[in-house]
């Protein structure tokens, strides 16, 4: 049996110190240029690793690296709608192309919900974004504008409530809802299964690369709670070095 690593392991160090209280959502947190990161890391790094056989191996493999929310609900929205059922590698390229197109993005900058409204169907799709996809961006960008959307009340309620209203707005189903829980309200404790990345990642580390099930994924995932977005976002990087950003 291998020793147990040294605590903290560096990928749950706590050096780093742009910091959100868990669920309070980004704005609270100390923002910087990458980013704001949630400040129950380093204590759901110590409990997965204490309970998980396989993230007490693979979560020191990762560095400091870790979740951090840019603190942007539109664009958090906007690019969980790119990443819908494809790879984590092709929907950073189609959204590198459709942020061009847009002219958002940058450093500093945020992706304006106008500036998507500018652009009709042809124009998005010339980014690479199939035709419902430029049709969702579209109805969530009206959504935006029109201020039928309302971030900062998504922050004082609980996982389903907020999975509920989002679920309203065309395009964003219940995958993308929860990528909107783990990436910008930094919830610790959510469960994508609807997820493709998750189930493979639990297949190639759990059972050898044999398919899972919702339901043998969900069992496992008792075991991680109440830090199940910790644990899916580990998964997620041992599948693809290219960190998971919404």
């Amino acid at each position: 049996m291998a020793s147990a690593p040294s605590w903290p392991p560096r990928a749950c160090s706590s050096r780093t110190a742009r910091r959100a209280r868990p669920g309070s959502g980004p704005e609270v947190g100390t923002r910087a240029a990458t980013g704001v990161t949630p400040d129950y890391w380093d204590e759901a790094c110590k409990h997965l690793v204490k309970r998980d056989r396989v993230m007490k191996k693979l979560i020191p493999q990762f560095g400091e690296a870790r979740l951090h929310s840019h603190g942007d609900a539109f664009t958090t929205l906007a690019r969980s709608i790119v990443g819908q059922q494809i790879s984590v590698k092709a929907a950073q390229s189609v959204w590198e192309r459709f942020v061009a197109a847009v002219g958002g993005g940058g450093a500093n900058k945020r992706l304006q919900p106008a500036a998507v409204l500018s652009l009709d169907v042809p124009a998005l799709r010339a980014a690479g974004l199939s035709a419902r996809k430029a049709e969702y961006l579209g109805d969530l960008a009206r959504h935006f504008e029109d201020g039928q959307v309302h971030v900062r009340q998504w922050q004082g309620m609980d996982d389903e409530a907020i999975i509920d209203e989002l679920v309203a707005i065309r395009g964003i189903g219940r995958w993308t809802a929860e990528m909107f829980l783990i990436f910008h309200l930094m919830r610790p404790n959510v469960l994508p299964l609807d997820d493709l990345g998750l189930l493979k990642g639990i297949s190639v580390n759990y059972f050898s690369g044999e398919p899972v099930s919702r339901a043998e994924a969900r069992e496992l995932g008792e075991g991680w709670a109440p830090y199940r977005s910790v644990a899916t976002w580990y998964l997620w990087r041992s599948l693809d070095p290219l960190p998971v950003d919404y």
